[in-house]
Order: C-alpha cells, then sequence, then structure tokens
C-alpha cells in the first residue's frame, strides 16, 4: 500500500458536523468525496471500514435514520468525507423526503471540490429505481461517480458476477459514471484497500 494511503487512513478521523442546509457546510477548501446510497444498503459500516473506525458513522437498523449532510475528516485535515441521506426510504413523510432531496440536488450543485460520488448498491439487489434516479441527478449536476457494490460475501462466485455485469450495464451510457465498479464487504475487509487508494488518489500531490 503506498505511504500516502496508509497515513490517510492511518491517523483518527473525526466527525465534524452534521448539515441540515447548503448554508451550514464548510468552506469548499479541501477535496471532498461523498457517498449515496439507498438506506440500510451499509453506508455506515463501509465509512468505518474505511477509516478503521467502529463507530465513527452510525449504523441503524432504521433505514433514513441519517437525515443530514454528514461530514468526517482525518484529525488533521486535508479532505473530507460526506455521508449523504439514505435514499428509498417507505416509512419518513413526504416533506422530510421532499427535504432531503433538495439537500442533495443543492450539495451537488455547489461544490467544485467534490471530486466523485461513490453510489452504494446491495450486492445481494443490484441496482434499483431509485439508484438510477440519484444517478440520474449525478449526471445533470455533472459530478463523477462510481458503483460500489456493499456486503459482496453474502453472494457466491456466479451470482456475483451477473450483479457486477448488471451494473456495468447500467452505467455503461451515463456520461459521469466510472466504467469500472468497486466490490466490497465491510465484514470481510474485501475492496477496503483499493477503495482507500481511489479516494487518496484524489488529493493534491
Amino acid at each position: 500500500m503506498p505511504e500516502t494511503v496508509r497515513l490517510l487512513f492511518a491517523r483518527p478521523w473525526v466527525f465534524l458536523k452534521g448539515c441540515v442546509r447548503v448554508s451550514d457546510l464548510p468552506a469548499d477548501d479541501v477535496v471532498e468525496v461523498a457517498f449515496a446510497g439507498r438506506s440500510n444498503v451499509g453506508k455506515s459500516s463501509l465509512i468505518n471500514a474505511l477509516v478503521g473506525q467502529r463507530a465513527l458513522a452510525r449504523t441503524s437498523n432504521t433505514p433514513g435514520r441519517t437525515q443530514e449532510l454528514n461530514l468526517f475528516a482525518p484529525e488533521q485535515g486535508g479532505m473530507r468525507i460526506v455521508d449523504m441521506p439514505g435514499y428509498g426510504f417507505a416509512k419518513a413523510p413526504k416533506p422530510a423526503v421532499e427535504k432531503w432531496n433538495k439537500l442533495i440536488h443543492q450539495f451537488l450543485r455547489g461544490r467544485p471540490n467534490l471530486r466523485r460520488v461513490y453510489v452504494l448498491v446491495d450486492a445481494r439487489h443490484g441496482p434499483k429505481a431509485n439508484d438510477a434516479t440519484v444517478m440520474n441527478e449525478l449526471d445533470k449536476a455533472a459530478v463523477s461517480y462510481q458503483i460500489v457494490l456493499t456486503k459482496a460475501d453474502k453472494l457466491t462466485g456466479k451470482a456475483l458476477e451477473g450483479i457486477i455485469e448488471a451494473c456495468v450495464k447500467s452505467v455503461a451510457k451515463r456520461p459521469a459514471a466510472h466504467p469500472e465498479i468497486i466490490v466490497t464487504s465491510s465484514e470481510k475487509a474485501e475492496g477496503i484497500d483499493r477503495l482507500r487508494a481511489e479516494i487518496a488518489a484524489f488529493l493534491p500531490n
């Protein structure tokens, strides 16, 4: 593992703040990457695995609990991870859903320092209609994004290959999508080093 990658994720990460409106966001002065995904896709678990801390991002059995943009950074600064509100929540009131959608829309169109959004897809289910809706939004905003499969340890080889193929097809003609799919398992730490390396590559030399 390159030293820059090791150092970025070896040092402690901290929770900076939760933002319920775009005006709450800090200055766009450092590199940001964001994580988006359906509720219960394993977003918090993946962020915790990425930074090597068990409880940095809250995990919950209640879909839709993350109702704001949660920001994390290394203690020494230099970059930020943005945990976006989960989508696909069935029990949330309609006004809350509309408010969160507006927040996401404004965030995507107003952060020139946002290098990539990682769209998390549950490997057991593959891309769904609301994943496509988010990817449409990212295409319109011209924000680079990449599919990350979560919970890949729950599938056998051929089944996983089929899901990867479905993901590749789903982004094939999308203008802002990265063509490669990252396959991960937070439980088994699969794909975590690759994701770390990709994130660290966005940092200025």
